[in-house]
């Protein structure tokens, strides 16, 4: 079996740059610079670069409830908040499994999504969730960083139902929202 060998073209064409950055930005929309802020292309074609300082938040989560997950996102983002899911942030080529790391214990607080999809079965979901129980073991005991939600009714595993109080976002995602971003925003007011 013969390997190819790749080179990376290295340019400091900014238009070439440029071009790379646009085509991103079309396909994704957004470009997350974690720790920096998001930047974007505006409707005239010029780009627009927003700083965040809201809490960084990662989120843990079963693929098969992506479109909660994105919807979740996009609440918490317009609260103010950074949210870190996967699919929006790894870039092509990007190491996933180290970014995912970096990505938690960066984080302020940590979300792990509970639903059928990510309790009953095996998967990267349980190893994210060992990472995340892992790093809340450096946090003060009395300082909140994970933060445990149910998307469906299903089992809380044992560890996290016998420690950790949940929020469901069932039947009622509205009001199960607006208590985690409460209590995402009371706990970020103790960090600062």
């Amino acid at each position: 079996m013969s390997r190819m060998k790749t080179t990376r073209t290295k340019t400091t064409n900014p238009d070439a740059v440029e071009g790379i950055l646009r085509d991103y930005l079309a396909q994704r929309g957004t470009l997350h610079l974690d720790g920096l802020g998001e930047l974007s292309v505006r409707d005239n074609g010029s780009f627009d670069f927003s700083p965040v300082a809201g809490p960084r938040i990662f989120i843990g989560y079963a693929s098969e409830d992506s479109a909660r997950i994105r919807k979740l996102s996009r609440e918490l983002r317009a609260a103010g908040m950074r949210p870190w899911v996967d699919r929006e942030q790894l870039m092509p080529g990007q190491n996933w499994p180290r970014a995912i790391e970096r990505a938690i214990e960066s984080a302020d607080f940590a979300i792990q999504c509970f639903s059928p999809n990510s309790v009953g079965r095996r998967g990267y979901f349980h190893k994210e969730l060992r990472l995340v129980l892992d790093n809340a073991t450096r946090i003060p005991l009395e300082d909140v960083f994970f933060l445990p939600i149910r998307l469906a009714e299903c089992e809380m595993p044992e560890p996290v139902a016998s420690q950790f109080q949940y929020v469901d976002l069932f039947p009622d995602w509205t009001s199960g929202i607006a208590s985690l971003i409460d209590v995402i925003r009371k706990s970020h007011s103790k960090l600062v």
